[in-house]
C-alpha cells in the first residue's frame, strides 16, 4: 500500500512542507529511515537525525523550524507522537481489513454472520454460530458450536474457540489462544485414581477485551468463566475455570489464576504472578512481578513477593535479607562473647 504525503496530511489534519506527491509504503524509525518510508520526530534527543534521515516523509511538531538543509518532506502537526500513533492505528485497520470467504474453509449450515466477514483458509465454523459485522477470522482457526461473536472482532490464525463461548464487540484474540477448554476438574476415587468432573459451563468475554498469543481461558464447571469489559491479557496466561476478572484489569505474561478466584476492577498484575484458587482480589490492586498470592486482598493494596507482602514491607524486609550473612556473623560473635566472656566477667 502506498500513500502520498498529501493523503497522510489529510488523515492527520497536518500541513505538508515539501513534495505533496512524495510516496511512502512502510514505516521506520527516524535513525533507520530509508527511501519510501515514513517516520516521525517527537523526542528532541533525536533532532539531529532529521538532517540525515533517508525517510521520504517525516511527521514533526508544527513548532519545528529546520536549522539546516533537509531532504525529507515534512508533515507538520500539533503533536507528532500522537499523530504517528493515530497513523499506526489507521495503517493497522487498513492492513487487517480483509473480506470474503477463502477456499478450503468450512462453515456449517445455520451459521449467521453480518457484513464484511473474513474467513481464512482451513478455518472451521461449527453449528449455530452467530458472527457480527466486521468479524475477521484468520486461517487455521476453529470456532465451535453455538459460539456467539460480536462486531469488530479479530480472531488471529490458529486460535481455538470452544463451544458455547460468548465474545463481545471490539475484541482481539491472538494466535494460539484457546478459549473454553475444560477446566482442571478431577475428583479422587476409592482406588486413589482421579475421575474427571464434567465441565459444562462456558466462557464469556465482554467488550473491548484483548487476549495475547497462547493464552488459555478455561470453561466453567458450572456457570461461566467471565472476562469483563476492557480487560487486557498478555501472552501465555492461564485463566482457570469459574474465574472472574473485573473490567479494565491488565495482566502481564506468564501469570496464572487458579479456579473460582474473583479479581476486581482496574487491577494491574505483573508477569509470572501466581494466584491461588477461591480468592477474592479487590479493586485497584497492584501485584508486582513474580508475586505469589494465597490470601484475599483488599482494595488498593500493593503487594510483592512469595508469599506476597505489602510492597513497602517487602522492600524493608529485603534489606535485612541481603544482610543476613552479616547479621548471622554478628549473632555468632555475640554468642561467643556470652559463652566465653572476656576478663572472666559473666555478667
Amino acid at each position: 500500500m502506498k500513500f502520498t504525503a498529501e493523503q497522510i496530511a489529510g488523515i492527520l489534519e497536518g500541513e505538508v512542507v515539501g513534495n505533496l506527491n512524495a510516496e511512502v509504503s512502510k514505516l521506520s524509525k527516524i535513525e533507520e529511515g530509508e527511501e519510501g518510508s515514513l517516520t516521525f520526530l517527537a523526542n528532541p534527543k533525536y533532532i539531529n537525525y532529521i538532517y540525515t534521515t533517508k525517510a521520504t516523509v517525516t511527521i514533526v511538531n508544527d513548532s519545528f523550524i529546520p536549522e539546516q538543509e533537509i531532504t525529507t518532506t515534512l508533515i507538520k502537526v500539533e503533536d507528532a507522537y500522537a499523530a504517528f500513533s493515530k497513523l499506526l492505528h489507521f495503517y493497522n485497520q487498513v492492513k487487517l481489513n480483509k473480506n470474503g470467504i477463502e477456499p478450503q474453509s468450512f462453515m456449517s449450515e445455520g451459521t449467521k454472520h453480518g457484513e464484511n466477514l473474513y474467513l481464512g483458509s482451513f478455518s472451521y465454523i461449527g453449528q449455530n454460530v452467530v458472527l457480527g459485522n466486521n468479524v475477521k477470522i484468520y486461517p487455521n482457526s476453529f470456532i465451535g458450536d453455538n459460539v456467539t461473536i460480536g462486531d469488530n472482532v479479530f480472531i488471529f490464525a490458529g486460535a481455538k474457540i470452544y463451544s458455547e463461548t460468548v465474545i463481545g464487540n471490539n475484541c482481539t484474540v491472538h494466535s494460539g489462544v484457546i478459549i473454553g477448554a475444560d477446566g482442571f476438574g478431577f475428583a479422587p476415587n476409592e482406588n486413589g485414581e482421579y475421575s474427571k468432573v464434567p465441565q459444562i459451563g462456558n466462557v464469556i468475554i465482554e467488550d473491548n477485551v484483548d487476549i495475547g498469543a497462547n493464552t488459555t481461558i478455561d470453561r466453567a464447571t458450572l456457570g461461566s468463566t467471565i472476562i469483563r469489559q476492557g480487560v487486557k491479557l498478555d501472552n501465555q496466561i492461564q485463566i482457570a475455570h469459574n474465574v472472574e476478572i473485573g473490567k479494565n484489569t491488565v495482566i502481564a505474561a506468564q501469570s496464572g489464576v487458579a479456579g473460582s478466584t474473583k479479581i476486581g476492577e482496574n487491577c494491574m498484575i505483573g508477569g509470572q504472578v501466581g494466584i491461588a484458587g477461591h480468592l477474592i482480589i479487590g479493586n485497584n490492586v497492584r501485584l508486582q512481578a513474580q508475586s505469589g498470592v494465597a490470601r484475599n486482598i483488599k482494595d488498593d493494596e500493593v503487594l510483592q513477593g512469595t508469599p506476597s507482602l505489602g510492597y513497602t514491607e517487602f522492600n524493608k524486609s529485603y534489606v535485612h535479607f541481603k544482610n543476613l550473612p552479616k547479621i548471622v556473623a554478628e549473632v555468632q560473635e555475640l554468642k561467643k562473647q556470652i559463652i566465653n566472656p572476656k576478663n572472666g566477667n559473666n555478667g
